[in-house]
C-alpha cells in the first residue's frame, strides 16, 4: 500500500495489513523468474579496506567518511489532479457528488514534488532506488553529496520488485558496492543511509532483526528486516554491512504513525543485481513461466497428503498447456527441489525460478503420495500482459501508455465484436498519450493508417514512425471511434 507522508510517497503498512499480507501469500498465482543479464556486472562487489574481527564493532565512522558521497537524494516532479483533483467532501451519496464530478474532471492540475534516496553502484552515473520513488515522474532530479543537482533519465523499472535503475551524464563518480546478502546473519550490524523527512545523508545504525521476510508486496517478497531507524525519504537508500557494502536497498516500514518504530524492510542487494543487470541492460525484467499456483504446506494438509515432516511448496493448481503441466506436474504434488535447490518453503520457489533463463530445462523433484519424484520442465518467458510501449515518459517519441493485448474475455467485457486491437490500462501524466487525450479503456485500432493486430504490431508502428510528425492513431471509445494526433 503506497501512502503519501507530507510531499513524500513510502510503502506503509498498518498493523492489521501485515497480517493480511502474510496470508496473502497463500495460492500465489502462475509463478515468474527473471532471466541472465549481461556477463559485466555494473558494479563491484568489493569491500573497503577495514572490515572488522568478528570481535570489534564496526568503525561506522571511517565507512561514513567514505560512503556517504556515493548516497544521494532523488526528487522527483509528478503531475496530478485533473479528475482527482476534486472530491465530494461526504463520500458516496453526497448531494453535491455530481457538481464535484462534473467540475473536478476539468479542475487544473498541478505538479507536486517528491523525495527519496539512492546510491551509485558505478563511476559513470548509474544509480539504485526504489521504483515507488520515481514511478509516474515527468522530471527527476539528483542531487549529489558535493551539492551538484543533475537531471536523472529512468534507464528503466522493474515494479514487482521495486527497483529502479537512473543515470546521470557525469563521470568519475563515488560508488557503494553491492555485497552478497545471502551471507547476512540475524544480529548482524548494519547501517542505513538515506534522506528521511528530506533530512539529506542521515545516518542510522542497527542490526539484521531477521532475513527472508515476507510482507505482501508480491510474488518475490524476500525482505531483509531492520531496526536500523529508517523513515519516509529513506527509501532507495543503502543498507550497508560492516565491510562496507549495500546488502540491501531500503523499500518499506512497518508503522502507525508513519515514523520508524524499528521495523523497516531492504530489498537483499542478491535480487537487486538480477534486475539491475536486466535494466540496464533492455530497460526492462523478462520472466520466466513454470505455471503453477502454490501454496504452504500446513501440519493439517501435510497430514492429508501423507507427506510427513516433509517441507515445501505445496501445488494447489497448474495452469493447462504450461511448462509444468507438459512437465508431469500436477495438483497436489509437494515440490521439494527446484533445479537442485532445496523448497523448504512456498516462498521459495518465485525466486528461485527468478533465477532461471527462460528455455532452459531443469529439473524438479516432488513429493507425489509420499513418493520422490524427479521430472524436467522447460521454463519459458513470460508473455505478461500489461507492459509499458515505448519506454517512459519524458523520453523523445514515445507514447506514455501501458496496454494489453484484446482477448476474447476482454471483447466481451468492453462490448466488442471482435477481439482485435489492443488495450490501453495505464496513461502516464504529462505524456504524449495523455496530452492527446487518450484515455484508459480506450482500444488503439491503428497507428499511421496501419492496423494494430498486437502488442508487437504495436511497437513495430510505433518505433518506425517518423520523429517530428504527428501520430494518427484511430480508437475505439465505448461505442464510436476516433482518431487522434500524438
Amino acid at each position: 500500500m503506497k501512502r503519501i507522508f507530507g510531499n513524500h510517497r513510502w510503502t506503509w503498512l498498518t498493523a492489521g495489513l501485515v497480517g493480511l499480507a502474510l496470508v496473502a501469500g497463500v495460492g500465489l498465482g502462475p509463478h515468474l523468474g527473471f532471466t541472465a543479464g549481461p556477463k559485466t556486472p555494473l558494479w563491484t562487489e568489493r569491500a573497503l579496506d577495514l572490515a572488522p574481527s568478528s570481535v570489534q564493532a564496526p568503525n561506522w565512522v571511517e565507512l561514513v567518511k567514505q560512503l556517504k558521497p556515493a548516497v544521494v537524494n532523488v526528487n522527483a516532479k509528478r503531475t496530478e489532479g485533473g479528475g482527482s483533483a476534486m472530491r465530494a467532501p461526504f463520500g458516496q451519496g453526497d448531494p453535491f457528488e455530481q457538481f464535484y464530478k462534473q467540475f473536478g474532471e476539468g479542475a487544473p492540475k498541478r505538479s507536486v514534488r517528491s523525495m527519496g534516496s539512492g546510491f551509485i553502484i558505478n563511476p559513470n552515473g548509474n544509480i539504485v532506488t526504489n521504483n515507488h520513488v520515481v514511478e509516474g515522474a515527468t522530471e527527476i532530479t539528483v542531487k549529489l553529496s558535493d551539492g551538484r543537482e543533475l537531471a536523472a533519465k529512468v534507464v528503466g523499472r522493474d515494479p514487482k520488485t521495486d527497483l529502479a535503475l537512473l543515470k546521470v551524464e557525469a563521470t568519475g563518480l563515488p560508488t557503494i558496492a553491492l555485497g552478497d546478502s545471502s551471507e547476512l546473519k540475524v544480529g548482524e550490524a548494519v547501517m542505513a543511509i538515506g534522506n528521511p523527512f528530506g533530512l539529506e545523508q542521515t545516518v542510522t545504525t542497527g542490526i539484521v532483526s531477521a532475513t527472508g521476510r515476507v510482507i505482501g508486496q508480491g510474488p518475490y517478497d524476500d525482505f531483509v528486516q531492520t531496526d536500523a531507524s529508517i523513515n519516509p525519504g529513506n527509501s532507495g537508500g543503502p543498507l550497508i554491512n560492516s565491510r562496507g557494502q549495500a546488502i540491501g536497498i531500503n523499500a518499506a516500514i512497518f508503522s502507525q504513525s508513519g515514523g520508524s518504530v524499528g521495523i523497516g524492510f531492504a530489498i537483499p542487494s542478491n535480487q537487486a543485481k538480477t534486475v539491475v543487470t536486466q535494466l540496464a541492460d533492455t530497460g526492462r525484467v523478462s520472466r520466466s513461466w513454470l505455471g503453477v499456483a502454490i501454496q504452504p504446506l500446513t501440519p493439517e494438509l501435510a497430514k492429508g497428503f501423507n507427506l510427513g515432516d516433509a517441507k515445501g511448496a505445496l501445488v494447489a493448481s497448474v495452469t493447462e498447456d504450461s511448462p509444468a503441466a507438459k512437465a508431469g506436474i500436477k495438483a497436489g504434488d509437494l515440490i521439494t527441489e527446484y533445479d537442485g535447490r532445496k523448497v523448504s518453503r512456498s516462498e521459495d520457489l518465485p525466486r528461485l525460478v527468478a533465477d532461471t533463463p527462460a528455455d532452459r530445462e531443469v529439473t524438479v523433484t516432488v513429493l507425489r503420495d509420499g513418493q520422490p519424484m524427479k521430472l524436467s520442465a522447460k521454463v519459458t518467458k513470460l508473455d505478461e500482459p500489461d507492459q509499458k510501449v515505448a519506454g517512459e515518459v519524458g523520453e523523445k517519441g514515445k507514447l506514455g501508455v501501458a496496454v494489453e493485448a484484446v482477448t476474447p474475455e476482454i471483447a466481451k467485457q468492453l462490448g466488442l465484436k471482435e477481439a482485435k486491437g489492443v488495450v490501453v490500462k495505464r496513461v502516464e501524466n504529462g505524456s504524449p498519450a495523455a496530452n492527446a487525450g487518450i484515455r484508459p479503456g480506450d482500444v488503439i485500432l491503428e497507428v499511421d493508417r496501419q492496423p494494430v493486430k498486437d502488442l508487437g504490431t504495436l511497437k513495430q508502428l510505433v518505433d518506425k514512425h517518423a520523429k517530428g510528425t504527428p501520430m494518427v492513431m484511430l480508437l475505439q471509445r465505448e461505442n464510436a471511434t476516433i482518431y487522434v494526433a500524438v
